[in-house]
């Protein structure tokens, strides 16, 4: 078993201390702290249920007893689903009080993935709710215990339990919960974009990811009278560390659950709660502009949106102020580690046409060509990065440390951007066979994978397709192995295949063949900028 490891050399490690971003703090012991400070203040808000911080860390306090006593142990990995309920937040903190790492996954997350991510990071443990959307979440934890008997336990925090444990509410004081781990220790195990096959796993420290959600809070200005409208799925870096939940419940702030992050849904939350921040990814944000002309709902308490997780466009961008009333902050970031946003004093311009500057004086940028030369300032390359939160390494994962980490500790982003004066940047796009559908990172190589188990496709290519509204959305070029299988048909066994469901493609187009060069080769990533090229073309 290989237990989840991230490290910065010695001399990084000591700067970031001396310079205060590791201030020695965990997740276990910052709620605590929060529900010692702020016992009665109001830390989640679900629906018609309101935990204060006392509750919440009691709640953890009890999840953390139950994990022990049905046989995890500190250490063990155990992979989380769970969507905007906030049971979420007392198992996941059950978690950190135990001493345990969770695995972050989507409730969009099917066998396929899920079974993954528990084969990588060796999990013991499953926790879900009962039931989302409709779907049966006790049936995945079955087909995954059927296919990775090392999950042990399975644990239902919302809903009937069946067979399985259900999260305890109440603390079973005959449990003696463990001492407090390493702030340096990993914390949890979050999920890659998947931009080469299926995600990749990525740890990260109690020291790096509390830096970047508390200087998070002090660029976003969120205190301990801010109310953060969780829109996106809770488990997603961006709702979590930008600065997210975890921010808002490290300032002492309030956080609000919405069920969906539709105007329908969160609308009406933002004006019972009196919300004053949340954030989006630029379709949805494109959906409340639609919206919020003609709500009845007030929407006045909303001091910033927060748009990230893709390119937010200009046009839409200027909208946001007039329309919504509020600021606008963009963000770019990644669940690797470095985050730019633009500042809440900068000029119109600058918040509209960049995506922000980094969280931190000791992020260090390179913008270089291919060559991994430096561009001239203001020239479009490959975004590199390194610093006090963004990794060195991928866990359980040579190949891929290979490819994404140079010798001196630089992460390869797979960005295009252009370096411009202040620090800020402007995404180009992505270097990679990579699409980026509402903020969700689909890996064309995954994709074109599952088609090809079809018996009735010879080839596949995936590509991804300009959207208005989705920014990007994926076609799939089929060459068809005798008799077409039909679009739908086709749509339809993909789903069956266990994959998350925005992976499954748009649009299916289908060819009789592919072109090579001369040779009768051709790359994969040459393959799908010619099909994607003459595809445009044909629509335009």
């Amino acid at each position: 078993m290989i237990p989840p490891q991230q490290s910065w050399p010695e001399a990084f490690a000591r700067r970031y201390r001396e310079k205060g971003y590791w201030r020695g703090e965990t997740f276990a012991g910052f709620l605590r702290q929060r529900a010692e400070q702020r016992p009665d203040a109001v830390a989640i808000v679900d629906g018609e249920r309101r935990w204060s911080y006392a509750a919440l860390w009691a709640r953890a306090e009890a999840a953390a007893a139950g994990y022990l006593r049905a046989g995890l142990r500190p250490g063990d990995r155990v992979v989380v689903q769970l969507g905007n309920v906030a049971e979420f937040f007392s198992g996941v903190f059950g978690l950190f009080r135990a001493g345990m790492i969770p695995v972050y996954a989507l409730p969009a997350h099917r066998i396929t993935e899920i079974a993954h991510f528990a084969r990588r990071a060796e999990a013991a443990g499953y926790v879900i709710a009962e039931r989302g959307d409709g779907f049966d979440y006790r049936a995945l934890a079955r087909a995954l215990q059927a296919e990775v008997p090392a999950v042990r336990h399975v644990f239902v925090a919302a809903g009937d339990a069946g067979e399985f444990h259900a999260l305890p509410v109440e603390r079973d004081e005959a449990i003696a919960l463990p001492a407090e781990v390493s702030s340096s220790d990993v914390a949890f195990l979050q999920i890659s974009g998947g931009s080469t096959g299926l995600s990749k796993l990525i740890p990260r420290t109690h020291d790096d990811y509390l830096y970047s959600c508390w200087a998070s809070n002090a660029i976003c200005n969120v205190t301990e009278r801010s109310v953060f409208l969780v829109a996106l799925p809770a488990a997603h870096n961006f709702p979590m560390s930008s600065p997210g939940h975890i921010g808002a419940l490290h300032a002492g702030a309030t956080v609000v659950l919405s069920p969906s992050p539709s105007p329908d849904a969160a609308f009406p939350l933002i004006e019972r709660e009196r919300v004053t921040i949340t954030g989006l990814v630029p379709p949805l944000a494109l959906l409340w502009l639609q919206a919020a002309p003609g709500t009845r709902h007030d929407l006045s308490s909303l001091e910033v949106l927060l748009v990230g997780g893709a390119k937010f466009t200009p046009e839409a961008a200027r909208r946001v102020r007039p329309v919504l009333g509020c600021t606008l902050q963009q963000v770019f970031g990644m669940a690797e580690g470095l985050v730019n946003y633009t500042r809440l004093d900068d000029p119109e311009e600058t918040i509209t046409h960049t995506q922000g500057r980094p969280i931190s004086p000791d992020d260090e940028v390179l913008v270089v060509d291919d060559l991994g030369n430096p561009v001239p300032e203001g020239q479009p390359g490959h975004l590199l990065a390194r610093g006090p939160y963004t990794i060195r390494r991928y866990h359980n994962d040579d190949a891929a440390n290979a490819r994404a980490f140079t010798a001196d500790g630089f992460y390869r982003t797979g960005d295009i951007v252009r370096h411009l004066p202040g620090g800020y940047l402007e995404v180009q796009g992505r270097a990679g066979d990579h699409i980026n559908r509402a903020g969700e990172k689909i890996s064309a190589e995954e994709i074109e994978d599952h088609l090809l188990a079809h018996p009735r496709v010879f080839d596949a290519a995936i590509v991804s397709i300009p959207d208005d509204y989705l920014g990007e959305r994926s076609c799939a070029f089929i060459i068809p192995d005798g008799e077409k299988p039909g679009a739908a048909a086709l749509k339809a066994w993909m789903r069956q295949r266990g994959i998350a469901e925005f992976k499954v493609p748009d649009q299916i187009v289908f060819t009789e063949a592919f072109a090579t060069t001369a040779a009768g080769k051709v790359s994969r990533k040459e393959l799908r900028a010619r099909l994607r090229a003459a595809f445009l073309e044909q629509q335009g």
